[in-house]
């Protein structure tokens, strides 16, 4: 049978790079990889749709859902999670130097549907006491201006986030025109004006983990709908592809015998990793992961992202959320 072509948008990751070099294949597939940076490819991918199955944006991939865009579907393969609250930044010399101070302030956003800032507001919401409408919203590029959303939004009420498209959130924080920011990429001046609002952000998140089992997932693998009518087993072929690349790259982080990164006691902290989160401490899959989608969802839907209410289950093909048993 002649192998199905596809092209494939991805960053450069180590627990995918055994599929997007061809060491692990996806059975009847021939791969085309671009190595994109997220941006590039959420941009891309959302407003054009140039290529068969992509990285793609949580944040996104749910709003469309939310508004009954089912041009693409995602399988349960997530190439990015971090977490956030090491993203929210302030003037150095702010005094402000806790999460709750917030409230009632002027916070500057790259995009109100970007991932990173759903689960940054859904932490200071849910455990901060800084409710979305005590705040004054901006959206503008970190360090560009210009910076776009890129889905129609239905913010709550009382919820207000204006654009400003010819400043920099970078150069509006540094000039006390925002008292914070939330983004994924650190504005240009951090370090050199601008600091982190927890300095010491992985005992935070360490122990936000502990509390509500949130392990935030930022990014997922879509595929285009039309191309799995037509190869609905492509799903589950993508699917574990993806797990045995990330396996063999857990194997070679793990390994104490030789160096897989350049960085010291990389092996510890696998075991450091696998301590805090399980021994499969990067999870694929719905059921390891409900907890963390589940309240994403609520934070995307609390926040004027989604435009409905979405149950786990419309997220994924059903061919991707079971298997056989022997």
């Amino acid at each position: 049978m002649e192998k199905v072509s596809l092209t494939l948008a991805i960053g450069d990751y180590e627990h995918t790079r055994d599929l997007a070099t061809g060491q692990v294949p996806v059975q009847g597939a021939s791969l085309n990889v671009l190595t994109l940076p997220p941006e590039e490819a959420f941009f891309r991918f959302t407003f054009f749709r140039e290529w068969e199955v992509s990285e793609m944006s949580m944040g996104k991939y749910v709003s469309l859902r939310s508004q009954e865009d089912n041009g693409i579907a995602a399988i349960p393969v997530f190439p990015s999670r971090v977490f956030r609250q090491s993203m929210i930044y302030v003037r150095e010399g702010s005094e402000i130097t806790r999460a709750e101070q917030l409230k009632g302030k002027r916070i500057g956003v790259p995009e109100w549907a970007q991932t990173a800032v759903i689960y940054s507001r859904g932490y200071l919401a849910r455990e901060a006491g800084v409710p979305l409408a005590s705040v004054e919203w901006v959206q503008a590029g970190v360090n560009e201006a210009g910076r776009v959303e890129k889905v129609k939004l239905k913010l709550p009420e009382g919820v207000h986030c204006a654009s400003e498209p010819e400043r920099t959130l970078n150069d509006m924080l540094l000039a006390g025109d925002l008292d914070a920011v939330l983004s994924a990429r650190p504005p240009r001046a951090f370090g050199r004006g601008i600091q982190r609002l927890f300095p010491d952000y992985e005992e935070v998140e360490a122990a936000y983990f502990k509390k509500t089992g949130i392990f935030p997932i930022m990014h997922v693998i879509v595929i285009k709908t039309e191309v799995l009518e037509r190869h609905p087993w492509l799903a589950m072929n993508l699917y574990k592809a993806f797990e045995e690349a990330k396996r063999r790259s857990i194997e070679r982080l793990s390994d104490i015998a030789a160096s897989h990164a350049p960085l010291a006691w990389l092996a510890p902290y696998t075991e450091r990793m696998k301590s805090l989160f399980g021994e499969d401490f990067w999870p694929y899959g719905l059921e390891k992961n409900r907890t963390t989608l589940q309240a994403f969802l609520d934070f995307a839907f609390e926040q004027g992202v989604c435009h409905r209410p979405l149950k786990l289950e419309e997220l994924f093909p059903r061919q991707v959320l079971t298997s056989f048993k022997v």
